[in-house]
């Protein structure tokens, strides 16, 4: 009887994402439209911040410290970024080979970039895993085990880099006292609701129950604002998806080997991005901060980046770098770090994503 109910809750729920990924005709121009202001959004904030930079510094300034970049520094950051999507890509190839055993590398590295554009392009990086979803459905893969592989990914490496986080973050607690100042309480709260995000996604897990039961009177209250258009069906898309999800969550216990390949995969990933900062401070000639005091100061940054609502976290995450870093970058150089930051951890990801999308020419035929 129990095999029975949950096989009922996973065909409803595959037939819930299902509903979600393959959309109804009207809406996709909706999402098209999104799509184009997302890009629209993201020139603009790459247009604004280059104009900024000329205001500022000067176009002779920017030429002559341009010159003086140690672009030696420069290459070691992209070859970060190729080990960045290499582990990324990791994360979701170990769950999809458990499932698969014919499941090849260069597939999961092409949905896994694939992710990394929807992810950027995206508010709260929402869009990511329903394209992935979409491309490994292309491919033959059963919506139920995509999103079982996502679930797994998702859950493990934000446990990780809680884990990471918080460690690197203590070990230099002075040092980030002293740097963050009057705004060491956007950290705190920006680490608390963090936190909180971590205990929801868990008892998600746990008892699907306790989420239902939280979740429900926003969504009336969305309803009664309009917000949310049909009560009934949201509550059963949702009941199906925390269903799913608590389904998922129970049986990574049958994957210990997976489970710790991917939080391994997980905490090398974390450091490889926090070290793109050090790059970039090291690239502009800047000498005195330590790698393991700039790789926490990177940390934070990322708990404040989680909250902007603006694709690839656009103007938050550079106003924020300018805050926490400017005290540690040499003056006259703050400006162009931010840009090369960026260029790293924003654009590059778009544009890498962008070129997996392009038909072969076998798809085209």
């Amino acid at each position: 009887m129990e095999d029975n109910n949950l096989e009922d809750i996973n065909i409803k729920s595959e037939q819930n994402i299902n509903d979600e990924i393959i959309e109804d005709p009207s809406q996709k121009p909706k999402n098209k439209k999104l799509n184009i202001i997302s890009s629209i959004l993201i020139v603009l904030i790459f247009v604004g911040l280059t104009i900024y930079m000329i205001t500022v510094d000067g176009l002779d300034n920017i030429t002559t410290l341009l010159k003086s970049v140690d672009y030696r520094w420069v290459f070691a950051g992209i070859g970060i970024l190729l080990l960045w999507f290499v582990c990324d890509a990791m994360t979701l190839h170990l769950p999809l080979k458990t499932m698969y055993k014919k499941q090849k590398f260069k597939n999961s590295f092409k949905i896994a970039m694939i992710g990394q554009l929807f992810n950027n392009i995206t508010p709260f990086a929402s869009g990511g895993q329903p394209m992935q979803a979409y491309e490994l459905s292309k491919e033959g893969k059963r919506v139920s085990d995509s999103l079982s592989a996502m679930t797994m990914k998702f859950i493990i490496t934000q446990t990780a880099l809680a884990i990471f986080t918080t460690i690197i973050i203590l070990a230099q607690f002075d040092f980030l006292k002293d740097l963050m100042k009057d705004y060491m309480w956007i950290v705190v709260l920006s680490f608390i609701v963090n936190l909180l995000a971590i205990i929801f996604v868990l008892l998600a897990g746990i008892n699907k129950n306790i989420i239902l039961t939280i979740c429900k009177p926003f969504i009336k209250l969305g309803n009664k604002l309009h917000i949310v258009k049909n009560y009934d069906k949201t509550i059963d898309k949702f009941d199906g998806s925390v269903s799913n999800f608590s389904t998922q969550f129970k049986n990574m216990k049958n994957h210990k080997k997976t489970i710790l390949g991917i939080f391994v995969m997980a905490i090398i990933q974390s450091m490889l991005y926090y070290s793109i900062t050090y790059v970039v401070y090291r690239a502009f000639g800047n000498y005195g901060v330590s790698y393991f005091q700039i790789v926490p100061a990177q940390a934070i940054l990322l708990l404040i980046m989680t909250f902007i609502p603006t694709p690839g976290s656009g103007i938050g995450a550079e106003g924020g770098f300018l805050i926490i870093f400017n005290s540690i970058f040499k003056q006259g150089t703050i400006n162009m770090s931010i840009l090369f930051w960026r260029i790293y951890t924003f654009y590059l990801p778009i544009i890498f994503g962008a070129f997996f999308l392009i038909p072969s020419k076998k798809k085209r035929n």
